[in-house]
């Protein structure tokens, strides 16, 4: 990487005739200086033996450091089944997207938050109708994680959400009782994608990023975007593709290596395909289980690659192992050390986008959750907060979609 930053930013910069984003740069620069003792560290010294101890400092970075985002995701998986998730089952959803609407979520991403309030209504209003509730009667809650990457760190932006299976009801002496849903079938869980899709379809025409025409729903022309846009658009489509955005060999597939042997597609339970949409929910956590759910939150908040995966051969190419063989038995994939960093920098999130959203009732006690040390000290968990519900006068009650959580 400190061999072909400098060159692989130089020739992005001239294959496009534009700049490359300052915030891609930026993280470039912070990951080549994270752990490395010349670029600042803490000393610390036992007050018994008077050891020392230099921890260097890290970069902190969202996109593709691994020791970072391995630190991130322990701490977040910690910090959710610790002081988050209360102790009920819960069940995870998986969307993932057709390549147009993922090429269309990279270029702008204030859609996502769009997107996953449709998807949560449509999730939240199925898990009513199954616990036997209507919507004033029961408020269920979810915490999405916005996953950028997939497996060959290509660029593929799908939604994790884990979502409390069932309902929180009021009784009549405000304490909030929870009520399970039962499990989704097979035929509702299509039903529930073919409705997601068309409400989909509708807000994205609405917003004018979608364009209906004789029956056929295909991308509005996309704005020109400024500098900024000429150089990632590239990027972004060409990491989402599985091909290569720059060089020689501009547009083409990237190489793999087969080492497996080919094998079918099992049919998986709990799991709906349509036209490129696909919805999984056959995860399910008990509530006793909480070593399971943290390793569930592990699995979601995970960083996009690892030091394990990734080597160079003898020739000097980048070898990315597969963490699942494909189907047609691929197991690796082959790139030159400027290619790799085109997908490198292509998962890099736009500053102040939030990757780690909540969904639960919100009011006027908004600013006062996550509750502070001291409610924290003093016990108040989820479920104790949502003993208020029944002082909030309905129409200060609304949903939140987005809030920050320093994913």
């Amino acid at each position: 990487m400190q061999q072909h930053a400098a060159s692989f930013i130089a020739h992005a910069e001239a294959s496009t005739g534009s700049e490359l984003p300052r915030f891609i740069k930026d993280e470039f620069d912070a990951f080549l200086e994270c752990g490395i003792l010349a670029h600042g560290f803490l000393r610390l010294r036992c007050g018994e033996c008077g050891h020392d101890r230099l921890l260097a400092f890290s970069c902190k970075r969202r996109g593709f450091c691994p020791s970072c985002g391995a630190r991130r995701m322990s701490q977040t998986a910690a910090h959710l089944v610790d002081r988050v998730i209360p102790h009920v089952p819960v069940r995870q959803w998986v969307l993932s997207l057709p390549i147009p609407l993922r090429v269309l979520l990279a270029a702008q991403p204030e859609l996502v938050t769009p997107v996953l309030q449709v998807v949560q209504r449509v999730v939240t209003r199925h898990l009513l109708a199954a616990a036997g509730l209507v919507a004033d009667e029961g408020h269920g809650g979810a915490v999405t994680l916005i996953q950028r990457f997939g497996s060959a760190a290509n660029l593929n932006i799908h939604l994790h959400c884990l979502v409390l299976d069932g309902v929180y009801r009021c009784g009549a002496d405000g304490a909030p009782t929870f009520v399970e849903a039962a499990a989704p079938t097979d035929d509702e869980l299509h039903a529930l994608l073919q409705t997601a899709i068309a409400r989909l379809m509708k807000m994205l025409t609405r917003r004018g990023v979608l364009v209906e025409d004789m029956g056929q729903t295909y991308l509005a022309e996309p704005d020109a975007g400024g500098e900024e846009a000429r150089t990632l658009r590239p990027l972004q489509a060409a990491a989402i593709t599985y091909r290569i955005a720059f060089g020689p060999r501009a547009g083409q597939k990237v190489l793999t290596l087969r080492g497996a042997m080919p094998r079918e597609a099992p049919a998986r339970p709990l799991c709906a395909d349509i036209d490129g949409f696909s919805l999984h929910a056959a995860v399910r956590v008990e509530a006793h289980n909480r070593k399971r759910l943290e390793q569930l939150c592990r699995y979601i908040t995970r960083p996009a690659l690892s030091d394990e995966r990734v080597q160079l051969n003898a020739e000097g190419q980048v070898e990315l192992k597969l963490k699942t063989p494909w189907r047609d038995g691929t197991t690796h994939l082959v790139m030159s050390p400027l290619e790799f960093m085109q997908r490198l920098a292509a998962l890099v999130p736009r500053p102040r986008f939030e990757t780690c959203n909540f969904s639960l009732p919100h009011c006027r006690r908004a600013r006062s959750w996550p509750p502070s040390r001291d409610s924290r000290a003093a016990g108040e968990t989820w479920s104790t907060w949502l003993q208020s519900w029944r002082e909030w006068p309905p129409g200060q009650m609304r949903q939140v979609s987005a809030v920050s959580f320093g994913c």
